[in-house]
């Protein structure tokens, strides 16, 4: 009987990643290098995060290839409101995910690949790994300008940012991710990478506007296949292993124990909006209501992705003061969210009085209030 490779690619993983009654026991000689056939930013987070958890890699280095369907991607401690444009992306459907690594916000789509690239922490050198991929694109192509910057980017043609970096160290294991753009949407790049939010005063950890390209603009003949397999034949090249990549399904629990959980995780409120860091918003806004103008001044502070402090001054007489004493004091503990705030705002609407302009003012006031969310 003749075993198809990709079966046997799969038979060689499962033995590299064997249960051992020490826990997981990796195997392989020297090296390992993976592609993910999931474009879910959460499952192939999940991964990163199974490998770091599980991999002894004391002796052995590891390459992780993936690429994800349209998502925005923020550092550990950074805050979304102020990194992207929640609602575009509520509105395209576009995933919003919080990595394990710090650094900056980055857009994923099929046009960008990421390298993920697995050592023992003393074995840690990002550098070498921004050179390792600058020399697989020059040996695709040799008149391609790129090069690897002291803050660990890679430019094109010495001004055009084409891959970001960040990282995670551990006890004993680090991963160091680059990302490379290759063909992605930078219509929509640039469209959800701009925070819309004003007022906002935080200690997250801010990302660095830069002027980006793809790398295919350069050269259009290139493809996302034909980047990969270099960057994973000039891997093995280095570590002196077999230039093969195994396909992985990140969802599955026989290769990878328990690595649905840490998706589930990773989809988490919690997770992506509740680890942000605490900050307040300071803001005005203006309503237009029966042809006057009026400005609502909102002080609002979060913590854990929850309202602990809401404060919204109205004019005088617009609405009675219970009714936005009422609306302050029900924010407070609430996710700060839109739909929540919907749900919240619309229950309180039905134990008020049943008056047309107190309900019509309401639902203006919570409409102007969501914005901010």
């Amino acid at each position: 009987m003749v075993i198809p490779s990709s079966l046997k690619n799969c038979f060689q993983l499962f033995y590299v990643l064997k249960i051992s009654a020490a826990g997981f026991k990796y195997t392989a000689n020297r090296g390992l290098i993976l592609q993910s056939v999931s474009s879910d930013v959460y499952q192939n987070l999940a991964v990163e995060d199974w490998i770091h958890d599980n991999m002894n890699l004391e002796n052995r280095q590891v390459l992780f290839l993936w690429r994800n369907s349209p998502t925005v991607v923020i550092g550990r401690h950074q805050n979304p409101w102020q990194e992207c444009n929640l609602k575009i992306m509520r509105k395209k459907n576009i995933k919003l995910a919080r990595r394990r690594s710090g650094g900056g916000t980055v857009y994923h789509d099929l046009g960008n690949i990421n390298f993920t690239f697995f050592t023992s922490k003393k074995k840690y050198e990002r550098m070498e790994n921004l050179k390792l991929v600058v020399r697989a694109l020059k040996g695709l192509r040799p008149q391609l300008d790129v090069r690897a910057t002291d803050r660990y980017d890679l430019l094109l043609d010495g001004n055009f940012k084409i891959s970001g970096t960040a990282a995670k160290l551990g006890r004993t294991v680090a991963y160091h991710h680059c990302t490379l753009l290759c063909s992605a949407d930078r219509f929509i790049l640039s469209s959800v990478l701009k925070s819309p939010y004003k007022g906002i005063k935080s200690n997250a950890t801010p990302s660095m506007p830069a002027l980006v390209k793809n790398l295919f603009e350069e050269d259009p003949t290139l493809t996302c296949e034909m980047v990969m397999d270099a960057v994973a034949a000039e891997y093995a090249r280095c570590h002196q292993i077999d230039h093969r990549i195994t396909l992985i399904n990140p969802a599955d629990e026989i290769v990878f124990p328990g690595i649905n959980n840490k998706t589930k995780e990773l989809q988490t409120w919690e997770w992506i909006y509740g680890k942000t860091p605490k900050f307040s918003i300071s803001t005005c806004f203006n309503m237009v209501y029966e042809q006057s103008l009026l400005e609502v001044k909102v002080d609002i502070h979060v913590k854990h992705g929850r309202i602990e402090v809401c404060n919204i001054d109205l004019p005088e007489q617009w609405l009675p003061p219970a009714m936005c004493n009422e609306l302050e004091k029900n924010l407070i503990g609430s996710k700060f969210c839109p739909s929540e705030t919907t749900a919240l705002a619309s229950a309180l609407l039905r134990i008020c009085p049943q008056n047309y302009e107190l309900h019509s003012k309401w639902s203006l006031l919570c409409e102007n209030v969501m914005t901010l969310m």
